[in-house]
């Protein structure tokens, strides 16, 4: 599972890449015209507090595959080759450029965020668009050679589709049945997937939340999710040497966290993925896996031979672990479960395996 970044140029998105996987893109990644792939650790609090807890010997964040894209500008997207790599994504993190500074140019003259919004939201429908009605029309054409019952309904499908895109409207907005689903599977769509909006915001606007708030009410309804980042704060918070000075300089800004933390976290959730953990005095671990995953399923995570092997799953739920401190406590409270291949694993689990191979 893999989140991209996509955005026009200078806005920000290769800071944004810098922070969230600690990789500095070489100068011959940054003009290969192909995207740069790396790794961000989950930022999960939840994970710091076992950490605290159980202080083991090796503690591991979970990580996602995440790439940087390159620039969407006239060139790039009259040559179609930046779709191509936006199909191969499982989720969109687009950056738009909010922060005014006459020292980087704007593509377009001018900074006007709901603009560049708009403008790649169009690029990404019209792009669904058009291989709807090519498909379309290569579909037509067969049926006027063969009635096929098969063709007939994928005519329809496509129809449904195409009504939809006309009016300007992602994929991902749109119901599909599990028949209409397996038709699509091999449909290059880029809309059906999850967006995200992070808009690079300027040092003096990280309180102002009438900002965010109209983003969010105005995108909202698109199912995309916006939050405001300062890519240059971001990166001041990022060079200071010890966590206590971090905690000093959030603390004297009013702010909670680092918003590239949050970030991540945000990308776990439009990966439609879920955190599972598993803690001892040897280590600490954070592990991913889709929600909806079931217990062996979440074995099979950490190692093949525990999905064969399995018996069951022994779990605590992370706020009654929390709350009441230790694990003896947790299981003199009745809090500590033992679940069997059914279980569904749910966000926050800490689980351990029990196996036989």
């Amino acid at each position: 599972m893999k989140i991209g970044i996509i955005g026009l140029p200078q806005v920000g998105k290769k800071t944004l890449f810098e922070l969230l996987t600690h990789h500095k893109p070489s100068e011959k990644e940054l003009v290969s015209g192909k995207p740069v792939k790396s790794l961000a650790e989950i930022k999960d609090p939840r994970f710091d507090k076992l950490v605290a807890l159980y202080n083991p010997e090796k503690n591991v964040r979970a990580r996602i595959d995440i790439e940087v894209l390159p620039k969407l500008e006239k060139e790039t997207l009259a040559k179609g080759d930046v779709f191509k790599d936006i199909e191969d994504l499982d989720a969109i993190c687009h950056v738009v450029r909010a922060f005014k500074d006459e020292a980087v140019y704007h593509v377009d003259g001018s900074v006007d965020t709901k603009r560049d919004i708009r403008m790649v939201n169009s690029e990404l429908i019209l792009n669904d668009l058009i291989f709807t009605e090519k498909r379309l029309e290569r579909v037509e054409q067969n049926l006027k050679k063969i009635h096929d019952g098969s063709s007939e309904k994928e005519r329809a499908l496509l129809l449904k589709i195409k009504s939809h895109l006309d009016k300007e409207l992602p994929l991902r907005l749109l119901g599909f049945d599990k028949e209409e689903k397996k038709t699509m599977s091999s449909y290059p769509f880029i809309t059906l997937k999850e967006m995200i909006l992070a808009i690079n915001i300027s040092e003096d606007d990280v309180k102002n939340t009438e900002f965010i708030e109209g983003i969010n009410k105005e995108y909202g309804s698109l199912r995309i999710d916006a939050m405001v980042v300062s890519a240059k704060l971001e990166s001041e918070i990022a060079e200071l040497e010890s966590e206590k000075e971090k905690e000093e300089y959030l603390k004297a800004l009013g702010i909670a966290e680092p918003a590239v933390d949050a970030l991540s976290r945000l990308c776990i959730k439009k990966l439609n993925l879920i955190s599972f953990f598993t803690v001892g005095p040897d280590e600490v671990r954070q592990w991913t896996i889709r929600k909806g995953s079931s217990a062996p399923e979440a074995a099979g995570a950490i190692h093949t031979d525990l999905e064969r092997g399995f018996i069951r799953a022994e779990v605590m739920k992370y706020d009654d672990l929390a709350a009441l401190g230790s694990e003896p406590k947790v299981k003199e409270a009745g809090k500590y479960y033992v679940k069997g291949k059914d279980y569904i694993v749910e966000d926050g689990d800490i689980i351990n395996i029990r196996f036989n191979v």
